[in-house]
C-alpha cells in the first residue's frame, strides 16, 4: 500500500468517527463492573491482602489466610507425602501402589495421568514377554480409557504390540528408550502436572508491585475528581472508612420554590437520593405543622403539629388519609418527636407506644433527630442548648450551651462527624462533634432572611448531593 492510499484510508476512517462527550455520564460501581462472588475475582482480592500483609511484615496472617483460602497446613502436608510416594512408586515400577494413590483425591481429576501410567505398565509387560498379563490389563485396564489415548492410532497399536517382538516394532512406540527412561518421564509428567495443580490453586498471576495501595489511592483520586465541589488545593486524605466529600458552606440560592400562600414552618428532603422537597401543610392536623421527617427510603413522612399529635403519612398516596397517629405531648421503625412540654419522646412507630421519654431541657423542644449509628438522639431547644440523650440509658451524654438565642434547628451530617444548628442569635453553626466547641459559625445573612426575626429550619442534604443546605422560614 502506497502512502497516498494510506493517507486517504485514513482520512476516511477519520471522517466516520463520531466523538460524543458526556460529561454527566459517569459509571457508578455495581456489580456490573465485575461479580464479587467470581471465584477468580475472589482469588485477585486474596492476592492483594496477601501481598499487603506480606509488604507490611505480617508474615504469620498470611500463612492463615493463605490456609483458611486454600487448603489446610495438615492436608498440604499430607498431599506433599503421598506425591514423595507416587513418584517413588513410578521409579520402582510399584503399580499396585501408583493404582492405589491414583484414588487419592489429589489424583480424582488426572484420568489422563492414569492413562500413562496404565501404558506404561503395559509396555513394561511387552518388554517382559509377559503376553497374558499384557492383554489381561489391556481389557481391564486401558480399553475404558481409550477416549483419553494421545493419538487416533494410539490404541490400535497397543493391541498390535500383543503379536510383536518387542516395542519397538510399532510407529507409535519406536522412539521408546526402555523402561528406566519411560519411568523418569512418567515421574518428571506427574511432578509438572502436581506443579501446575498448585500454581493455579494458589494463584500463579503476577500482582504488580503494591497492587493494594496503588487501587485505594486511584479510587480515593476518582472520589476527589468527581466530587460535586472540587477541591483548589489537594486535600489530605487521613481516612479510608468514608467517601471523600468535600466540606463547603453554601454561602448562595440556588432554587426559590413559591407556591405557599404563609408561612413556611419546615421543609425537608425526600428520601436518600434528594431529588424531591416536601413542604407545607398536610391535611389532617387541626393545628400548625412545625416539623416534618422523612424516612430514609422516601416513603412515609411524619409530620409534628401543635394539636400534640404526629402523624405519619404515606407518600406514595398522599390523598390516603394519614397511615397512623401518635399521641403524647399536651427498630427499625422509631420516631423522635419534642414538643412544648420540653420532652423528647421515642415512639415505636409499628407498635404505636411511647418506649422512652429524655427530660432535662427548661424550655420548648424545637427539634430532635437521631444520630446516623441510630444510638443517639440529638435535640435542640428555647432553652439556648443542644443536647445528646443515648438511647438506651435516657441519659444525657452531652451538652452544647454556646448558642446566645434559641436554638431553632439540628441536623447531622450523613458520617455523624458533623452537626449544624440554626439559632435566633443570628448564627448557624457547623460542630465538629469530636472537637467541640464549633468549628465553624456563619455570620452571613442568608439572602431574603433575618434570622433574628424568624422560626428558621436548616438541614443537610443526602451525601448524593451534598454540600446544599435547605432553608425555610415563618416571617
Amino acid at each position: 500500500m502506497t502512502k497516498t492510499e494510506s493517507e486517504e484510508l485514513l482520512k476516511i476512517a477519520n471522517s466516520n468517527v463520531k466523538h460524543e462527550w458526556d460529561l454527566n455520564k459517569i459509571t457508578q460501581p455495581s456489580q456490573e463492573l465485575f461479580n464479587a462472588k467470581d471465584g477468580r475475582i475472589k482469588q485477585d482480592i486474596l492476592r492483594l491482602i496477601i501481598q499487603y500483609l506480606q509488604d507490611e511484615g505480617y508474615y504469620a496472617c498470611t500463612m492463615t489466610i493463605m490456609d483458611e483460602a486454600n487448603l489446610k497446613q495438615a492436608e498440604r502436608l499430607e498431599q506433599q507425602s503421598e506425591i514423595k510416594r507416587m513418584k517413588k512408586a513410578i521409579l520402582d515400577g510399584d503399580w499396585a501402589e501408583v493404582d492405589k494413590l491414583c484414588a487419592r483425591p489429589f489424583m480424582r481429576n488426572h484420568k489422563s495421568f492414569l492413562y500413562a501410567a496404565y501404558e506404561q505398565q503395559f509396555l513394561e509387560y511387552i518388554d517382559h514377554h509377559e503376553i497374558q498379563k499384557a492383554f489381561t490389563h489391556l481389557n481391564k485396564r486401558l480399553k475404558p480409557l481409550e477416549h483419553l489415548q494421545r493419538t487416533p492410532n494410539e490404541f490400535r497399536d497397543l493391541c498390535y504390540l500383543l503379536t510383536s517382538k518387542s516395542v519397538q516394532d510399532v510407529h507409535s512406540y519406536k522412539n521408546w528408550e526402555g523402561i528406566t527412561s519411560s519411568r523418569e518421564k512418567l515421574a518428571e509428567m506427574f511432578q509438572n502436572m502436581i506443579d501446575y495443580d498448585v500454581a493455579e490453586r494458589e494463584g500463579s498471576a503476577h500482582v504488580p508491585p503494591k497492587r493494594l495501595l496503588t487501587l485505594l489511592q486511584q479510587a480515593v483520586a476518582y472520589q476527589v475528581e468527581y466530587a460535586r465541589y472540587h477541591p483548589n488545593v489537594t486535600p489530605k486524605i487521613t481516612s479510608l472508612l468514608q467517601d471523600f466529600n468535600s466540606l463547603i458552606i453554601p454561602n448562595a440560592v440556588k432554587s426559590t420554590f413559591l407556591g405557599h400562600t404563609s408561612n413556611v414552618k419546615c421543609a425537608e428532603f425526600l428520601g436518600e437520593d434528594g431529588s424531591k422537597i416536601i413542604s407545607g401543610i398536610l391535611e389532617g392536623h387541626t393545628s400548625r405543622i412545625w416539623d416534618i421527617s422523612c424516612r430514609p427510603d422516601g416513603k412515609f413522612v411524619a409530620s409534628g403539629s401543635g394539636d400534640s399529635t404526629v402523624k405519619l403519612w404515606d407518600v406514595k398516596n398522599i390523598g390516603a388519609p394519614c397511615v397512623s397517629t401518635l399521641l403524647g405531648h399536651s427498630g427499625d421503625d422509631y420516631l423522635a418527636t419534642g414538643g412544648y412540654d420540653k420532652i423528647v419522646r421515642l415512639y415505636d412507630v409499628e407498635r404505636e407506644t411511647i418506649t422512652k421519654a429524655f427530660s432535662g431541657h427548661t424550655l420548648s423542644v424545637s427539634k430532635s433527630i437521631f444520630t446516623p449509628l441510630g444510638n443517639l438522639i440529638i435535640s435542640g431547644s428555647y432553652d439556648n442548648s443542644i443536647k445528646f440523650w443515648d438511647i438506651v440509658s435516657g441519659l444525657c451524654i452531652k451538652t452544647i450551651s454556646t448558642h446566645l438565642g434559641e436554638v431553632t434547628n439540628v441536623e447531622m451530617s450523613s458520617d455523624g462527624y458533623y452537626l449544624l444548628s440554626s439559632s435566633k442569635d443570628n448564627s448557624n453553626r457547623l460542630w465538629d462533634i469530636r472537637m467541640v466547641p464549633f468549628t465553624y459559625r456563619s455570620s452571613e445573612q442568608f439572602e431574603n432572611s433575618k434570622v433574628t426575626k424568624i422560626h428558621q429550619r436548616i438541614s443537610f442534604e443526602h451525601p448524593l448531593r451534598a454540600n446544599r443546605l435547605l432553608l425555610g422560614a415563618l416571617k
